[in-house]
């Protein structure tokens, strides 16, 4: 895929996206970050930014690029392999206007996968990401925030364990392509975030080392967070730590099923 400069169509994008996490559930968590591990930053930068209408921020030396309810955040890697048959195979935006943003998408040469429902698609970012898309009229901003699809065998035991985990609502939402045969998909909300989970057909991979490396959720105390997590069994991959130059705190854990979890306190700029 060739994307043209930031410059060339940044006018098709008049407005940024104005935006900060949203406030979180009881337990303190909320949707923070997607990382992903690309062969050109400055590519992938173009997209989120030029094409999607994300904003550039800094926290101290990291560059973020900010969506109402999400941060995207890119590090260079050449071997980052495609998400596809991972256990998070693709993640999900809205767009308040939805023929204008289809426009804008075919102007930039972006490969776009039609399905039933004219009102979605799906994007296909550099570095095999899935990005799908579905517009949404009462959105207060241009573009935000929407799912990430997992596709797990066991449904009702990820359903679960996001739950004990990160205090997440469980439910069901429409498939929004289903439009012939129409389905709920189970899930678990969280502020910032609904988190839909597929039946999948054979075991997935991991997230970590593909272009869809981890998702992020940020907390209010990490410290009392992890102990929280540690009291229910589940383990974090190293201690605590604060990132040189800024005023976060980060720590990992990986779900039972392959999702590599990076957890923030601070993520966003000051």
């Amino acid at each position: 895929m060739k994307l043209p400069s930031l410059l060339a169509i940044a006018t098709l994008w008049a407005t940024s996206a104005t935006a900060q996490l949203v406030e979180p559930n009881q337990v303190g968590v909320r949707m923070g970050h997607v990382h992903l591990a690309v062969k050109d930053v400055d590519v992938q930068r173009t997209f989120w930014i030029a094409v999607m209408g994300g904003k550039l921020v800094k926290n101290g030396p990291l560059d973020l690029i900010e969506f109402p309810g999400v941060y995207i955040m890119l590090r260079k890697s050449g071997s980052a392999e495609s998400p596809a048959a991972s256990i998070v195979n693709h993640f999900g935006f809205t767009v308040k206007d939805m023929p204008a943003a289809l426009a804008r998408w075919k102007a930039a040469n972006i490969p776009i996968e039609p399905t039933e429902n004219p009102n979605e698609v799906y994007l296909l970012a550099p570095d095999g990401i899935r990005l799908e898309v579905y517009g949404e009229p009462a959105l207060p901003t241009p573009v935000s925030m929407n799912h990430l699809h997992y596709y797990p065998l066991d449904v009702p035991a990820i359903k679960a364990w996001y739950v004990k985990a990160f205090g997440a609502n469980p439910g069901r939402r429409p498939c929004i392509a289903c439009l012939s045969k129409p389905r709920m998909i189970e899930a678990d909300d969280l502020p910032g975030v609904n988190l839909s989970f597929a039946q999948g057909t054979q075991p997935p991979l991991p997230t970590k080392g593909r272009s869809l490396d981890h998702i992020g959720f940020e907390v209010d105390d990490l410290e009392s967070f992890v102990s929280s997590l540690e009291a229910k069994g589940i383990k974090i991959e190293a201690p605590i730590r604060s990132v040189p130059g800024t005023q976060l705190k980060i720590a990992f854990l990986t779900d039972p099923w392959g999702t590599y979890i990076e957890l923030t306190e601070g993520l966003a700029p000051k």
